[in-house]
């Protein structure tokens, strides 16, 4: 059975093996979440396992299935029923539940009602933040384009007067306050007007930039070589965490036939559409949490609150092609007409293309995307660790040459002697390399083996290692 022939062009869909009519939230849920994020496909007549099994009363489900939905979905969401016969005559009922513009669409019981969204590939209970997410979407509009409580004559804008005469070489006044959407006509500002003002008062509108001395945070603040603190408008968020990946950004050369080649640890083009991102399309609903700048020895990881708009996970998608969406289209807006992003959507595209073109750029070195429902974070390795010198690179600005295969080896006996359960994958996203790389540093390593099988082996280091 072909599902993709099933579901047509969405791509979230569900399977119940047959209609729970008594146990409606089984399979309600999953309409309350295709309907608050991007539709979705539920199948009914296919076990989890995909065996078709087809229904016995294919036409009275489909009545039950529509006054089900009609009774404990509020407000109803727009959804369609269709029946699909096999090849063996085995009947299956497909319901196409279509995104929706009313939300939250709650799903109601015994006088309670649940909101859910889809996060990944299962159905899941919203937050109070995605709830307050969902009212904004359901009122058509975002948390950017809401007015506040604070007087434009109340903030000053130096920063972005100055980064808009330099872009475009006109002067910035207050009408244009109003005609970008951060101030409407009484003189109040919108959340995105508050978040350009030099002293922002959106406090959790910060930027926290640590240089850790390792691979991990695990000796806490006394391990940092470098850190920083930045709040204020948006455009000192992005001008301060540049500055501090630049300053702790180690350039090593190489000489040639008539000039020097410069081989940066982190690409420039890269970190800077990753750090815009993260102030642009971050989730400002989540209070008590804050963009991160986290650079390790081999890597430079950039976090920022929310996750993927649609509920998906980043990792489990390609993301060239996903699709642009403006979490903060106000603010994402002013961000363009300043020239820190494009309106297209290219952030991925730029943030990967950047390494492709590097000199010590291998696919071991290609930037990573992670997220879940609460979190978003781009994973840039450093392109100079465990490199091999080949004598024509004359070192980094400071005169060190760290990176050794060997160095890789007693990085993952590190993490092992930390936790002796440790998944390969996990390794790889620590250490900044692929799974295989690390698959295959293990299987040179003959003081290291895994005991067991799956979740429930672990890793032993020998006696030869431990004394050594």
């Amino acid at each position: 059975m072909n599902i993709a022939e099933l579901i047509g062009e969405t791509t979230e869909y569900d399977k119940k093996r047959m209609l729970e009519a008594k146990k409606p939230k089984s399979w309600c849920k999953s309409v309350s979440a295709f309907a608050n994020t991007s539709g979705g496909t539920l199948i009914f007549g296919i076990s989890d396992e995909g065996q078709v099994v087809g229904l016995a009363d294919p036409e009275g489900d489909a009545e039950k299935i529509s006054e089900i939905i009609k009774t404990k979905l509020d407000p109803i969401p727009e959804f369609n029923l269709r029946f699909h016969k096999t090849e063996d005559s085995k009947v299956l009922i497909i319901l196409d539940v279509m995104q929706g513009d009313e939300t939250p669409y709650y799903y109601s019981e015994s006088g309670s009602l649940e909101a859910y969204i889809r996060v990944g590939n299962q159905s899941v209970k919203a937050t109070a933040v995605e709830m307050k997410r969902m009212v904004l979407r359901g009122m058509h509009t975002s948390y950017d384009s809401r007015k506040t409580n604070y007087k434009v004559d109340d903030f000053a804008f130096s920063k972005l007067r100055e980064r808009y005469k330099k872009w475009t070489g006109n002067s910035f006044d207050n009408k244009d306050l109003i005609s970008f959407g951060l101030a409407d006509e009484e003189g109040y500002l919108t959340n995105a007007g508050a978040l350009f003002a030099d002293e922002s008062p959106i406090h959790c509108s910060r930027v926290f930039c640590t240089r850790w001395n390792g691979m991990d945070k695990s000796g806490g603040t006394i391990d940092a070589l470098d850190d920083g603190e930045y709040s204020g408008s948006v455009i000192s968020l992005i001008e301060n965490g540049e500055a501090f990946i630049k300053r702790n950004n180690k350039v090593m050369w190489r000489k040639t036939s008539n000039s020097r080649e410069e081989m940066p640890e982190y690409v420039e083009r890269s970190y800077h559409e990753a750090l815009i991102n993260a102030v642009a399309h971050r989730d400002y609903l989540v209070y008590g949490s804050e963009v991160h700048i986290d650079i390790y020895d081999d890597r430079l990881e950039i976090y920022s609150p929310g996750g993927m708009p649609d509920g998906s996970l980043i990792q489990e998608r390609d993301p060239l092609t996903v699709p642009s969406t403006r979490r903060n289209p106000v603010l994402a807006d002013v961000l363009n007409r300043l020239g820190y992003m494009e309106r297209k959507g290219s952030g991925f595209e730029k943030i990967i293309s950047g390494y492709e073109f590097q000199i010590n750029y291998n696919e071991d070195k290609k930037p990573l995307f992670r997220s879940d429902r609460y979190q978003f974070t781009v994973v840039m390795p450093n392109l100079n660790y465990n490199v091999p010198q080949d004598g024509t690179q004359d070192g980094t600005q400071d005169g060190t040459q760290d990176g050794t295969q060997e160095k890789l080896k007693n990085q993952i006996v590190g993490l092992i002697r930390k936790d002796n359960k440790i998944s390969i994958e996990r390794m790889a996203i620590a250490l900044g390399v692929s799974v295989r790389t690390v698959k295959r540093r293990i299987k040179e390593m003959e003081d290291v083996y895994y005991v067991g099988h799956g979740f429930s082996g672990h890793w032993e280091i020998t006696e030869k290692d431990d004394k050594g």
